[in-house]
């Protein structure tokens, strides 16, 4: 009896083998969509990781006074960057290498090397520095101009100094507009919610295809979620330049001014196509602006038949083609339009606009 009962739990242990192997459950649309997104998410991290890199920065305090020992004589930073080309050129933000005096980089197999600063603009917070090390992988750059809303979005950097560290989340935003240190307006900033930390800055956000598709830059204090990232069309553009003179070229006229809001009398009565202009409160000496007749109290509506609005619409139209070029400066000066000529020249560090 005993042996008959062995049997029959044998038999009942294999039948229920059995169905266990034909009821096995399959995995639902749900589970078949988080499995591909974690594939995609370490597909793309594995393209792209081997080419991000830790930087180590130090710089000169500003400002210390020679008898105020407690101040240290030296001030120590980290971020992050990525190499994308094989010979060792790597892209960073400027606001992380700015004024260093020494740059070192950690690969991502523990190598160390010194780099130089190759080229740095503040203006799009970009900088390309350059290591001279053997076996390196670039990563591959994707295009900005096609991104949606919704797209997987992927963070690698060393955040505190935890070299590759991945964060996920989608594109929340594309077309945004970010104010730089120099205070010019970088636009079509890629906004995301892929979690970045102090440290970050510099590093690739990458797509789910393995490619760059944005230089992470920043995050918005106090808020939950809201990282900036400047597009990779824009890091496309300010590279060659940095690597061929280590600067980008622009132009300037050399006022300070405001945005200030125009009468509507004098709209209508000049049938003006701004609501408001560019106060000017200084001209620098010697500017193209001093030379061009332009005063203070005078308001900047118009360049080059442009119409100028506020600050940044006068950025845009000031780039390095304007450069030694004569235009046409559209004013009002008291309740008069006049027109300017002017020749811009090329920007310098102390220009104010």
């Amino acid at each position: 009896m005993g042996r008959a009962l062995r049997l029959v739990a044998n038999a009942n242990d294999s039948f229920a083998n059995e169905n266990r192997q034909i009821i096995e459950p399959v995995p639902t649309a749900d589970e078949q969509l988080l499995d591909a997104y974690s594939r995609a998410v370490t597909n793309a991290v594995e393209k792209v990781s081997p080419s991000v890199v830790n930087i180590d920065v130090v710089g000169q305090v500003r400002g210390r006074r020679s008898n105020y020992q407690r101040m240290p004589e030296e001030m120590r930073g980290n971020g992050s960057g990525f190499i994308f080309t094989p010979d060792g050129y790597i892209l960073t933000n400027s606001h992380v290498v700015h004024d260093a005096t020494k740059i070192e980089v950690t690969l991502s197999d523990g190598r160390r090397y010194q780099a130089e600063l190759v080229g740095d603009d503040p203006d799009t917070d970009l900088a390309v520095i350059r290591i001279n090390a053997p076996n390196l992988v670039a990563a591959k750059l994707g295009d900005s101009q096609s991104l949606k809303a919704g797209q997987v979005a992927i963070a690698i950097g060393n955040p505190y100094g935890f070299q590759c560290t991945v964060t996920a989340g989608v594109i929340s935003a594309v077309g945004r507009s970010f104010r730089s240190n120099s205070g010019r307006l970088i636009d079509n900033i890629i906004q995301t919610d892929a979690a970045l930390n102090p440290g970050n800055s510099g590093g690739p956000l990458v797509s789910s295809r393995g490619e760059v598709i944005g230089v992470n830059t920043a995050i918005i204090l106090r808020a939950q979620g809201i990282c900036l990232a400047i597009p990779v069309n824009t890091a496309k553009f300010v590279v060659g330049p940095l690597m061929k003179d280590g600067k980008i070229r622009r132009s300037y006229i050399g006022v300070g001014g405001q945005t200030v809001p125009l009468p509507r009398r004098v709209i209508n009565f000049h049938n003006l196509p701004v609501e408001s202009g560019i106060l000017v409160i200084s001209i620098e000496e010697n500017s193209p602006a001093q030379k061009a007749g332009l005063l203070e109290r005078d308001v900047i509506i118009g360049f080059d038949e442009q119409p100028i609005a506020n600050i940044d619409d006068l950025h845009k139209v000031l780039t390095h083609e304007r450069v030694g070029v004569r235009s046409r400066l559209a004013i009002l000066r008291r309740s008069e339009q006049l027109v300017l000529d002017i020749v811009s020249e090329e920007s310098k560090a102390t220009a104010i606009e």
